[in-house]
């Protein structure tokens, strides 16, 4: 797995000023579009299901790295969700959300949106390469009790 950041990434970032405005948007935007189409395609791709995955996954980092609170108090149910679409889609089902987790998924981003405005660039490439960390550690079979693996999707 190849990081999309690196330490020299995270020294260059700011440690005061949120991620440019530019790189905000194409996060958010591909975020809420990945959140559409779980709800509202007919065929939601698995790029859909990991864009929202990627904010939920780095919203619990931020939490586990104590930058934040839970503020919905919707991220165990949002994992879960998350984790409930791609079994049911491994299966051969569709890749959906249900209503209850369609309500925390959509709580949950719009924390990570938060976040993405409040914290400084420099903790969110920190973040963010935690989360690819502990993502291939997953991937390695060094899963935690409480975490949630999907191999393939």
């Amino acid at each position: 797995m190849r990081s999309t950041y690196t330490n020299l990434h995270a020294l260059l970032a700011s440690p005061a000023e949120p991620t440019p405005l530019a790189q905000r948007l194409h996060q958010l935007t591909r975020m809420h579009q990945g959140l559409h189409a779980l709800t509202h395609d007919e065929r939601p791709s698995t790029d859909d299901w990991r864009v929202c995955s990627d904010a939920v996954n780095l919203l619990e980092t931020l939490v586990s790295m104590g930058e934040l609170e839970d503020g919905s108090g919707l991220l165990a149910d949002a994992v879960a969700a998350l984790a409930k679409a791609g079994q049911r889609h491994m299966a051969g089902g569709p890749l959906r959300l249900d209503a209850q987790g369609l309500q925390a998924v959509k709580a949950v981003l719009e924390d990570y949106a938060g976040a993405l405005e409040a914290l400084s660039h420099r903790t969110m490439i920190v973040a963010h390469r935690a989360t690819e960390k502990r993502i291939s550690a997953l991937l390695r079979g060094q899963a935690r009790p409480s975490d949630v693996v999907l191999v393939k999707i």
